[in-house]
């Protein structure tokens, strides 16, 4: 059994879903692993990740105005105010998507479904710089 891990530091520049398929497949590539498990995990609390379509980017705008109808800005019922109006509702969408995500890998690949794609969901309005931790494990 072998592992490999590496740290990705993505820079987003606004709320909204990108895609971050591409620079996980290459950390899986230069891991040398054939077969086994790609952990992704996201050091963030207003960020999170999501395996969703890739095909359609309508499919990612409804996404996107789902999770801002369920955890809207300036709700009065809000305490966790100090770092703006973006803040608590940036921790309640991660809060119901995920901090991390495991995929697996066949062939030195990994086996995603046709039509999906690894995304950082950013729920905060100003640009940040984002790490996350891509680990694979296997032979």
């Amino acid at each position: 059994m072998r592992q490999h891990q590496e740290a990705l530091e993505i820079e987003t520049k606004e709320r909204g879903f990108r895609e971050i398929t591409a620079a996980v497949r290459s950390v899986t590539a230069r891991s040398g692993i054939q077969t086994g498990l790609c952990h992704v995990f996201c050091r963030h609390t207003s960020c999170s990740l999501a395996i969703q379509e890739n095909a359609d980017p309508s499919a990612r705008h409804d996404m996107e105005r789902w999770l801002e109808r369920l955890a809207p800005e300036n709700d009065s019922r809000y305490t966790h105010t100090d770092e703006g109006p973006d803040d608590m509702p940036a921790h309640l969408r991660a809060l119901v998507t995920n901090t991390s995500e495991t995929l697996p890998v066949t062939g030195g690949r990994l086996a995603l479904g046709t039509w999906q794609g690894l995304y950082l969901c950013e729920h905060r309005r100003a640009p940040h710089r984002r790490r996350i931790v891509v680990t694979i494990t296997g032979t």
